[in-house]
């Protein structure tokens, strides 16, 4: 659960209290069958209320009174370190969002000698860990980075990790954020914006929990298109003992086209243009997330017809599906207790979407897809229909002489219900989607 978005705390009436609100939907949450949470960046922002991603104090969770107050946007580190505790207690994991490439709010301003330009990048934060001056920023003389120089934040400045005590300093952060605030891995933010040996080096750290070591979950913002995505795994990844994953953007492109352009051709799902389609174990698959639904930002791209087409693909399919606070609650796509929401495919995706996939059957406007089963989950069928009707074929699953029952379905303005199947002897079935939905069939 990516268990935020943007101005969350202002749009719930949660202000100062976001980690408290989400604490008190952790128990629903487990039940439901989700097994982490991405949290927003925790330290001070360089300005208060923020999202956290001009970060000030890294070391700054909401104890020291700077940059407007005591707490950030989100609650205390006292109600931090509850929800993390919560959260461990319910066997989830907790995901920290590191911003790793600019700072924000400034103390002063000094003249850079190797661009010659006056910037704010004097930082002297009251935790005392981690102060910075213009030697630690991009351009230094270490590294001048011109072509990542342009990816820019509203003219924040960029860390330069050349700088050995910056690298040490990032380091011995990440360590801190593990071995004494408890996450249990990181979401790398702009991780194009500098070198993946970074976030290799992190991954490959070694926190300790009671006394028994663990390496991080690592997964990168790679805002590019797949090459350059596929790029970047293979630098980061290359010889490491623990890579780290990748957001799937282009598989999130056509996520969009299925539910947006009506006549999209589901055949763009086999195109193998997707980190799900090459490296489908490091591909962290999404519907939605802060920036692309944030209509202030520049990103904003959000879904806008027949999202649960793009969330039934995510949570049948391989790959670590990634779900979106504000659809799960706000938009009410969770509809918990019934099969046509997030919920129902949250459970499919735990209880059945094991093993490898195979596509049975796929045209312009039918998909169907099976997952082979994997130790105790049994396998499944998907069925994903474009058209304003229903629609199916009879296609040959690995499945002889079995009955199926659907356990989650949904179609555009249509609540029928899907029938129970039976294959045959050599495993041929009929299976059948509602309008512009998807239905998934299970064996039993």
């Amino acid at each position: 659960m990516q268990a935020f978005y943007w101005n969350c705390p202002q749009i719930d009436n949660q202000a100062f209290n976001w980690w408290n609100f989400i604490s008190s939907k952790i128990q629903d949450l487990q039940q439901a069958g989700f097994t982490a949470l991405w949290l927003p960046p925790a330290n001070k922002a360089g300005s208060n209320p923020s999202m956290g991603y001009d970060g000030y104090d890294y070391y700054d969770l909401g104890n020291y009174n700077q940059k407007g107050g005591l707490e950030t946007w989100f609650g205390s580190s006292a109600d931090l370190s509850n929800l993390i505790s919560t959260a461990h207690l319910a066997n989830m994991e907790v995901y920290a969002d590191l911003v790793l490439h600019q700072n924000s709010g400034a103390d002063a301003q000094e003249l850079n000698p190797i661009s010659g330009q006056t910037m704010w990048t004097k930082f002297n934060p009251l935790s005392g860990k981690f102060p910075r001056t213009y030697l630690d920023f991009q351009p230094s003389v270490y590294e001048t980075m011109e072509g990542l120089d342009q990816i820019n934040f509203g003219g924040m400045p960029n860390l330069c990790h050349r700088t050995p005590e910056v690298y040490t300093a990032l380091i011995e952060y990440a360590v801190w954020l593990m071995d004494n605030v408890g996450f249990d891995g990181f979401r790398y933010d702009c991780a194009a914006g500098y070198g993946a040996w970074m976030v290799r080096a992190i991954q490959e750290l070694n926190g300790l929990n009671q006394n028994k070591a663990y390496q991080p979950f690592g997964v990168a913002e790679c805002w590019e298109s797949l090459y350059t995505i596929q790029e970047w795994m293979n630098e980061c990844n290359s010889w490491s003992d623990n890579p780290c994953a990748a957001f799937d953007f282009d598989l999130r492109v056509i996520l969009k086209n299925i539910c947006d352009s009506f006549g999209y051709s589901l055949t763009n799902l086999t195109n193998g243009q997707t980190i799900l389609a090459t490296n489908p174990a490091l591909a962290v698959t999404f519907v939605e997330n802060h920036d692309l639904t944030n209509p202030d930002g520049i990103a904003y791209n959000p879904i806008i017809n027949d999202k649960m087409m793009a969330y039934s693909i995510i949570l049948t399919h391989q790959g670590y599906p990634c779900v979106f606070w504000q659809d799960y609650y706000n938009y009410d796509l969770a509809q918990e207790g019934n099969n046509s929401g997030i919920a129902a495919l949250v459970y499919v995706h735990e209880q059945y979407a094991g093993g490898d996939m195979e596509i049975l059957y796929c045209d312009d406007n039918l998909y169907i897809m099976q997952r082979k089963g994997w130790q105790g989950q049994k396998g499944l069928v998907y069925v994903l229909n474009n058209l304003g009707s229903w629609n199916g074929a009879t296609v040959q699953t690995q499945w002889s002489n079995t009955n199926f029952t659907p356990l989650a379905w949904r179609g555009h303005n249509n609540a029928d219900t899907p029938e129970a199947k039976q294959t045959d002897a050599i495993g041929n079935g009929d299976f059948w989607a509602p309008p512009r939905g998807y239905a998934v069939y299970v064996p039993v």
